[in-house]
């Protein structure tokens, strides 16, 4: 009991429970392996990084690279101490929900992407984009084994932490279920972009099908020469999280399925936009920036496709910062289920 009231008064709160100390400890701790790797390499080191691989053409864009995305991943432990800290609870809601928003977006597909396609190349499925230039390795197979499980295990302790703390903060706001929500639509501010997002999202959920499928339209030689197994779960999984965004944002704009529990769209809504408009805007920088072998260059067809993605996530996630707003202002009032 001592104990417990010493710690109040030196963090200014109630003490952190144990689960959640332990969840902070496990995600700083996936960070570290990542960061290292990129370290050493902008440092001049070779690790993991075989003779011959095409990350060793552009040193100084691989730099700049490498320094951002150590930037990114320690943006993750920033999040985690925000998540973890009595500080974090001053913090506006916008701050924290924009580079939550990111950091979700980035990790989802690799949290689901990764397993499957381990699973798919145990019976026997063939990787896919590790190799470049005359069939040399991009990689060596465990820099991917460790980077990916790092990331696996940042998006589960991240997101129980960001679970944890939004239940203490706003978890009023998706209580209860859809039918305990105002009788009347939401207004043109959500309705709007859910449209908007509901048939702009046909081109990129197309072009996603038909590369899952196996179909070439739009995609340069080199990519089509390249595909394995691992190309098409992440094209199915585009396609899953379009749909995800999507459904998410329609149902929460038109107050669809009524027995549904709010919290269920919004996830949707939360998980799927981040997905699709953060891959959308990554895969966009990268092909725009990127130079090597013009048959691997992205065509006109893939960049209006990373576009769209880019654009029908922007929307979805409006819907959804709409829906919460209006929720904490008083201006949908429902029964706390």
């Amino acid at each position: 009991m001592s104990q417990t009231l010493a710690s109040a008064v030196v963090t200014g709160g109630p003490a952190l429970p144990r689960s959640r100390r332990l969840l902070r400890a496990v995600a700083v701790v996936a960070c570290l392996p990542y960061i290292a790797l990129k370290i050493a390499w902008v440092a001049g080191s070779h690790v993991g990084v075989p003779e011959g691989s095409p990350l060793l053409d552009h040193p100084t864009a691989m730099a700049v690279a490498n320094i951002l995305t150590v930037l990114m991943d320690g943006a993750v432990i920033v999040l985690v101490l925000l998540l973890t800290r009595p500080w974090g609870r001053a913090v506006p809601a916008w701050l924290l929900a924009v580079p939550m928003w990111v950091a979700t977006g980035l990790l989802a597909p690799v949290m689901a992407g990764y397993p499957v396609q381990m699973l798919v190349r145990a019976f026997g499925g063939s990787a896919a984009g590790t190799s470049g230039g005359e069939g040399e390795p991009f990689l060596r197979e465990w820099v991917f084994a460790v980077v990916y499980t790092g990331f696996i295990v940042q998006g589960l302790a991240l997101g129980a932490l960001f679970v944890l703390y939004a239940r203490d903060r706003w978890g009023r706001l998706w209580r209860g279920r859809m039918w305990d929500l105002p009788a009347r639509p939401a207004g043109t501010a959500q309705r709007a972009p859910a449209v908007a997002a509901a048939v702009l999202a046909l081109f990129p959920l197309t072009l996603r099908t038909v590369w899952a499928c196996g179909g070439t339209t739009g995609l340069p030689e080199g990519v089509v020469a390249d595909r394995g197994s691992d190309f098409h779960v992440l094209e199915s999984l585009y396609v899953g999280f379009l749909l995800a965004a999507v459904a998410g944002g329609v149902v929460l704009a038109f107050r669809w399925v009524p027995a549904l529990p709010v919290r269920v769209p919004l996830a949707l809504v939360g998980i799927g936009s981040g997905a699709v408009a953060c891959w959308g805007g990554w895969m966009a920088a990268a092909a725009l920036l990127s130079g090597g072998d013009p048959a691997d260059r992205p065509t006109g067809l893939m960049l209006l496709t990373y576009a769209g993605q880019m654009i029908v996530g922007l929307l979805v996630a409006t819907v959804g910062a709409r829906f919460l707003a209006a929720r904490s202002a008083g201006a949908a009032r429902q029964p706390v289920a």
